[in-house]
């Protein structure tokens, strides 16, 4: 896991705003229990006790795959999301998925 990804991770935990690189954790300052994840602005990740909704953000870059695969280490150790062929899937324990934008896992 990268630094970046490590410190994004803190962040939700610690359910404190912070911005690194291209990243950003902003907490819902209505619900301090939701952060949501930007990468060059864009969404691709909002984080609650209850789930985690992953956004492509309109890229399917592999920065965008590592960032969303760290916060499933982090959050939800049972999924994750994997390329084959040019397509991106979503792994959640031994049933694999294909990746639709906004899927909670």
């Amino acid at each position: 896991m990268r630094k970046v990804e490590m410190q994004m991770n803190t962040a939700i935990r610690n359910r404190v705003n912070w911005s690194g690189g291209n990243t950003t954790v902003m907490i819902d300052p209505d619900n301090a229990d939701q952060a949501t994840v930007y990468l060059h602005g864009n969404r691709i990740a909002q984080v609650c006790s209850e789930f985690v909704a992953i956004f492509d953000g309109g890229w399917q870059s592999n920065t965008t795959k590592s960032r969303l695969n760290a916060l499933c280490q982090e959050f939800r150790p049972q999924a994750g999301v994997f390329q084959k062929d040019w397509t991106w899937f979503i792994r959640h324990g031994n049933s694999v998925f294909p990746f639709i934008t906004g899927s909670l896992i």
